[in-house]
């Protein structure tokens, strides 16, 4: 650290190559700010608080030196905004999945709102007639996926021979990528029933349509949550129905295929019925997990694999799992 007075003032001079834009915050609070002469034709100067400051070309610089530093913070946000080492705003491949985004939701809520009107005329009639599997209002969900997914990316499905018949009662078992993987599932047109946080059903129109359909509530860290939506999937199957889980428990944050929980296979194992395994391939890449604003271009496979029964619950569970692991480091 170099130091020099000049007219009363002691200045010290660190050396400093390169100016530091991001992280602006705290630099511009603790410190004046300066960039080299060939960034701004000024040097960075760190003031000793113990001097007076009592000269007018003092007060002048000081003034220079605060609306200096407020337009450095300024530019570092916009920094911040784009890649981690640029000085400029997002790139035009992010802007456009940022603007795919804000359509996505925009279609599929204008889609939502008059789709939910006529499942909710048609709701006293499904509980009437077709209480437990609710046929028609998995039809109005499948086209409204359709309609929401069909302008950003395209599905491309394989094994659709091996989906058990719309009456024949099983567990279907998924990876679990990104929040389209609920869109996805829900083009295949199955009246299989999901299992959700119970926050979800309080988002108007989508939240009530997924109680109207049976959607099965969860509290995750609640133990007797959990319990009870073993013991309604059980009933659910036994009257005919089909339910959906994602073993994992949670999306993948890095797109590998985590562990998988027990309780769909047990529930396979006690109840009789097939698990049904299915791989997605390339939801996670379209709409990353923490990133839900955004809709990058590209397409989606789906891979359904022949039913699978057992006896014991770890060995089905183990089994499902290497046969979606297989698949996803083939495609990978």
């Amino acid at each position: 650290m170099q130091s020099c007075t000049y007219k009363g003032l002691h200045i010290g001079c660190p050396p400093c190559r390169h100016p530091s834009l991001r992280n602006s915050n705290n630099f511009a609070l603790n410190s004046i700010l300066c960039t080299p002469k060939k960034y701004s034709g000024v040097s960075r100067h760190y003031f000793n608080p113990k001097v007076e400051f009592d000269s007018p070309y003092v007060d002048n610089k000081l003034q220079n030196w605060n609306k200096f530093s407020r337009n450095i913070v300024v530019r570092s946000e916009l920094a911040e905004t784009g890649y981690p080492d640029a000085g400029y705003p997002l790139s035009d491949l992010q802007l456009s999945s940022k603007f795919r985004g804000i359509c996505f939701y925009a279609v599929t809520a204008f889609a939502a709102i008059f789709l939910f009107v006529l499942m909710m005329l048609a709701h006293p009639f499904v509980l009437l007639l077709d209480r437990y599997k609710r046929k028609a209002h998995h039809l109005v969900a499948k086209i409204w996926a359709t309609l929401t997914v069909s302008p950003f990316y395209k599905i491309e499905f394989e094994g659709l021979d091996n989906l058990p018949g719309p009456d024949t009662p099983a567990v279907y078992v998924s990876n679990h990528q990104s929040f389209l993987d609920i869109y996805t599932l829900l083009t295949l047109g199955r009246s299989f029933k999901f299992i959700s946080k119970t926050g979800i059903f309080l988002f108007p129109i989508i939240g009530w349509a997924m109680f109207m359909m049976g959607t099965i509530p969860l509290k995750r860290m609640d133990s007797r949550s959990q319990l009870d939506c073993l013991k309604r999937c059980m009933d659910l199957i036994k009257k005919g129905a089909s339910v959906f889980f994602f073993p994992e428990g949670t999306r993948s944050k890095d797109g590998k295929l985590g562990s998988f929980k027990k309780g769909a296979f047990s529930i396979a194992v006690k109840t009789r019925v097939p698990v049904v395994p299915i791989v997605l391939i390339g939801t996670g890449k379209i709409m990353p997990p923490g990133m839900e604003g955004i809709v990058n271009p590209g397409s989606v496979k789906v891979v359904i694999h022949k039913p699978i029964e057992g006896n014991d619950a770890e060995v089905l569970c183990n089994e499902a799992r290497n046969i979606i692991a297989d698949v996803l480091n083939q495609k990978g």
